[in-house]
């Protein structure tokens, strides 16, 4: 894996830690935490706190995720909410957390000037013994305070202002006046610098969770629906309307479609598509080409041509159906009927523009590993256990094609590939292509491939 962490494909733009106060501070909010410290003097952070140095000298990488169900978290500044989250359980969790990051980063900046925040993502749950546990999973609370609790204070801080200026005696109470400068000597003006959290509670509706060898939930569509990356057995007491697998193309296929999830990615605007197309090719080749044990370096346009021609014969379906897609992008064939029965299907598919965007991508990613550069950007974790398995030419190839085409421009990559424009129209115009004579209907119904064979 070092070939990814030299080129900052893993562990990247994490928040480093190599002051002792900071350490210290570290050490605190860990011990309130869990009950462990640790000896290291320097390491690096996530979004949540987890340090990966930490974890591997602990020999646990959840050592802030008990039973991978309530993720806890320490924040030494807000400049962790740039960082990546590593071992992520639920695909929600960054986004909740960056977000309640931000929601409060007024006061989570004066917390951090003096202390350590720690937290949880609480949610209904305590561990996840059955797929029934994650799907009663509604709603992410996070409850935060810093090891000195001042969040807590200024609570008490607050009740006792309130009571102090309601109750006609309060002006002759000295202990309660006691109390109130002693609390006002931790948690300072409250009146002008309020320490209380904002924005505590989120939904969680639809999410992928690593949890029994992976799932993706939606819930928040008119038929709820989970589709799981490995068979399921007796799914009757699930309270979903559907249930599908990865062995059940089809299913997932008219799921996606018929609830407006997915388009073609010949839909995007202003992107040379074959370029696109081609570059799946390649990645299909040097896959097939690094099983049969060729050792290759650095690959050009002639030798990734030369790498096909040898090995033709093994070269599996998905480029069969993405080379006749590819030819009909640069104008030299006709336009290929493509049905979701078809291997290279779900590699000519992108998540439409709607609030899971990020979601679908991870599922079709995930259908279409081939893909690397794909499963890289929208799967980190299906990506580095791919990695694993693959030769070192591979290895070579993909890190150093992710680091000098994909990370010189990461924005722009994502927006070539993933993002969407905004109509120009005030209605949304039906696709067209060289389907044009198929009504828009029929279209909506079954994608410009063709039909979806049930």
């Amino acid at each position: 894996m070092m070939r990814l962490v030299r080129r900052g494909l893993m562990f990247g733009n994490l928040f480093e830690v190599t002051s002792p106060s900071l350490v210290e501070r570290y050490n605190r909010a860990l011990k309130h935490l869990t009950g462990r410290e640790t000896d290291l003097t320097e390491f690096h952070l996530d979004i949540s706190g987890y340090s990966p140095e930490i974890g591997d000298a602990f020999g646990d990488d959840l050592y802030l995720n008990p039973n991978g169900c309530n993720r806890q978290f320490i924040l030494l500044s807000t400049e962790q909410k740039t960082a990546p989250l590593l071992n992520a359980q639920f695909s929600t969790s960054k986004s909740i957390l960056r977000k309640w990051i931000d929601e409060n980063e007024g006061q989570l900046f004066a917390l951090t000037a003096r202390d350590a925040v720690a937290g949880e993502l609480v949610n209904s749950v305590f561990s996840v013994d059955d797929p029934r546990d994650l799907l009663s999973i509604r709603e992410i609370e996070i409850e935060a305070d810093t090891t000195q609790s001042t969040v807590e204070d200024g609570r008490k801080l607050r009740r006792m202002i309130d009571r102090f200026m309601s109750e006609p005696d309060a002006w002759w109470d000295d202990v309660l006046t006691a109390d109130m400068i002693e609390l006002g000597k931790r948690t300072g003006d409250i009146t002008r610098n309020p320490v209380v959290f904002s924005h505590n509670n989120y939904q969680q509706n639809n999410f992928y969770t690593a949890h029994f060898g992976g799932l993706y939930v939606f819930r928040d569509l008119d038929e709820t629906a989970v589709v799981s990356v490995d068979p399921r057995g007796d799914v009757a007491d699930w309270d979903v309307e559907y249930v599908m697998d990865f062995t059940e193309r089809n299913d997932i296929a008219t799921f996606l479609a018929a609830n407006d999830l997915v388009e073609p990615i010949t839909n995007a605007k202003h992107t040379d598509v074959a370029a696109i197309l081609q570059q799946k090719l390649d990645f299909i080749v040097v896959d097939t080409a690094a099983d049969a044990g060729e050792d290759f370096g650095d690959l050009d346009r002639r030798e990734l041509r030369n790498l096909a021609r040898r090995h033709l014969k093994n070269l599996p379906k998905e480029y069969e159906g993405l080379y006749k897609l590819w030819r009909w992008a640069s104008g030299q064939g006709k336009w290929p009927r493509l049905t979701s029965e078809h291997p290279a299907y779900f590699y000519t598919l992108r998540s439409a523009d709607h609030a899971d965007k990020d979601l679908v991508n991870m599922l079709l990613a995930e259908l279409a590993p081939l893909d690397v550069r794909q499963l890289f950007i929208c799967h980190k974790a299906a990506f580095y256990a791919a990695y694993r398995g693959w030769s070192d030419a591979k290895k070579e190839f993909v890190a150093e094609f992710l680091a000098s085409e994909y990370m010189v421009d990461k924005a722009g990559a994502r927006e070539a590939l993933y993002g969407h424009e905004p109509e120009m129209a005030e209605e949304p115009v039906p696709m067209r292509g060289p389907w044009e004579k198929t009504s828009g209907d029929l279209i909506a119904r079954v994608g410009p491939w063709g039909s979806i064979k049930g």
